[in-house]
């Protein structure tokens, strides 16, 4: 499968090296705005990039027929447009807030409990996400997707907030430290105990790995789609 790497960065770089241990081959690496001519024609594009050029990046890969693989966070209030452009152009959109099998199935465990404890109302929830100093989005995606599990399964939450919250609102707080690549942390705490759950990622070549598996899957289909889609048909 050939792959354009739109965005190479770290995790740019980490793709690469898997990608090509997987048997592909990468036709460009780019951290400037892509074009027709220097996307190379590939099967699939893979988008790491920063939230200010993610959405033009993806357009121009979509406008071109080319299924694009997203993991960029902290631009998704234009993702709506994206997946309409996806459909127009008779090909394919995936965005992960995070590709790690771990953390995906951590979703699932939050959206469990959840369920569990919206009867319980004596319990606080908070949701805190740490990540390296360079990261340039918060709160992160992935705390961002944890955030929205917990309100569809905990009707005395509507919306999440950064910091300090009032009413109905959840609260995710945003820690930087140096060299962390990622660490996520759900707590329901009451008067008399505290029940935690919690992900930490040792390096982001689980990141990168799932990146290149939603490739794979990708190739040939049509429409929008997220890594539970991926999880789901895809042979553990």
């Amino acid at each position: 499968m050939k792959i354009a790497l739109v965005g190479y960065g770290k995790m740019g770089k980490i793709i690469e090296q898997i990608a090509i241990d997987r048997g592909h081959e990468i036709v460009a690496r780019l951290n400037e705005t892509p074009t027709t001519a220097t996307l190379n024609n590939p099967d699939v594009a893979i988008e790491f990039s920063n939230p200010e050029v993610a959405f033009n990046n993806i357009k121009l890969c979509l406008e071109n027929q080319i299924p694009v693989i997203c993991g960029t966070t902290g631009w998704l209030a234009k993702k709506a447009n994206i997946e309409k452009i996806a459909t127009e152009n008779n090909t394919a959109f995936l965005y992960g807030s995070n590709f790690s099998l771990g953390v995906n199935l951590f979703f699932a465990l939050n959206e469990q409990l959840a369920q569990l404890m919206r009867k319980f109302s004596g319990y606080l929830v908070q949701l805190e996400e740490v990540h390296h100093t360079q990261k340039k989005d918060a709160p992160s995606g992935t705390a961002i997707s944890l955030a929205e599990g917990i309100i569809k399964n905990d009707d005395r939450f509507d919306a999440w907030k950064l910091e300090q919250t009032s009413g109905n609102q959840l609260g995710i707080f945003a820690v930087r430290e140096d060299e962390v690549p990622g660490t996520h942390r759900v707590s329901y705490k009451s008067e008399v105990d505290e029940i935690e759950i919690s992900h930490t990622a040792f390096n982001r070549n689980g990141f990168a790995m799932g990146a290149v598996v939603a490739a794979e899957w990708i190739r040939g289909k049509k429409g929008n789609f997220s890594m539970k889609d991926v999880l789901f048909s895809a042979p553990q």
